[in-house]
């Protein structure tokens, strides 16, 4: 870890000075002192712990996937040359249940699927760029059956990996023009709004999930396998979605403040993270160093783009952009339409 990168857990203060190593079973860690509040800390975020955090992470990970104990202890060793004991494992999955909530439907879900097709994964080249979409197929089951709304949502996203989805418009042909924006490039008047600032389960998460990142370039997949995996209401990561030029007519007849010269259609991008909860669709993004980030416009076109195409209404959206310490989260529908109208 870069020593112009570490903050104090305490009074977030960069002043830090080294104290030496601490060697565990496992692991060394480099022990640390605020400058300025005199507290002492180690660069690691699992203090006092015999076994590094990837090898924690892991075997939750690979225990709610739908190995049994005993086959994840297998796995383990095989991978990465460590034994670990089942009592060890049982007593992880016992201290992060209550963050790793999947292990609440993990039975329910063994009966119907197997660890190899729990999660579905495609590999797409869009706009030069390898993407890995992940769909995860009993929580996207079980949390649009029998609601006529939410399988629209599944409808959709089932229908990415086929040849049904138009994957040809995240490959434009520059010979011929066929320029299109990204989400994340692309900026248009918005009305004004406030996005809540608060804390919640995606921070508790994405502060596990980057001990699997070895480098800042893992950040976004270790995250994102991290959700699918072991949350209860993330249905799929990486999802492609567009937003079409009669998109934006269809929204502008629904009085919605778009103007269409602000994009060059088909506006393109890939939500980080869908979830199904508390009977909205949330899109989320991961931003390292949310607190300096507002990327509201993206994340309504997000939003814009998956309404359109599952002919639902914007009322059932809602975004956040987030990191381990910050989640922002706003309806989109405010973004773009006066309460008033």
């Amino acid at each position: 870890m870069p020593e112009n990168s570490l903050k104090c857990p305490y009074c977030n203060s960069i002043e830090i000075s080294k104290q030496g190593k601490r060697k565990g079973k496992l692991q060394q860690s480099q022990k640390l002192k605020c400058v300025r509040c005199n507290k002492n800390f180690t660069d690691k975020k699992l203090k006092h712990k015999s076994y590094p955090a990837h090898i924690i992470f892991n075997t939750i990970s690979y225990y709610n996937l739908g190995s049994t104990q005993s086959e994840t202890s297998t796995i383990i060793k095989r991978k990465y040359k460590t034994e670990v004991p089942q009592r060890t494992i049982s007593e992880w999955l016992k201290q992060y249940k209550d963050t790793c909530t999947f292990r609440r439907l993990r039975n329910e879900a063994k009966k119907l699927y197997s660890p190899e097709n729990i999660i579905d994964q495609y590999e797409f080249l869009h706009n030069n760029l390898n993407y890995k979409y992940q769909i995860h197929n009993f929580k996207l089951n079980y949390l649009t059956n029998n609601n006529e709304r939410f399988s629209k949502l599944k409808d959709y996203l089932e229908r990415i990996p086929t040849n049904k989805f138009p994957h040809h418009i995240f490959k434009p042909n520059y010979k011929l023009g066929n320029k299109s924006d990204r989400a994340s490039q692309t900026n248009f008047k918005t009305l004004t709004i406030n996005s809540l600032n608060k804390k919640n389960l995606a921070n508790k998460l994405a502060s596990l999930a980057l001990s699997l990142a070895k480098t800042n370039k893992q950040r976004h997949e270790a995250i994102q396998n991290f959700f699918i995996t072991n949350d209860s209401v993330t249905i799929a990561a990486e999802v492609p979605i567009y937003l079409t030029h009669d998109d934006l007519l269809y929204f502008n007849s629904r009085n919605f403040n778009l103007n269409s010269n602000d994009f060059s259609t088909p506006v393109t991008g890939h939500i980080d993270i869908l979830q199904i909860r508390n009977n909205l669709i949330h899109i989320l993004d991961y931003k390292p160093n949310a607190d300096k980030e507002n990327p509201i416009e993206q994340l309504t076109i997000y939003a814009l783009a998956l309404a359109s195409k599952t002919k639902l209404p914007l009322t059932m959206f809602k975004c956040a952009w987030f990191d381990e310490n910050n989640y922002f989260e706003f309806f989109p529908l405010h973004v773009v339409k006066n309460r008033k109208a």
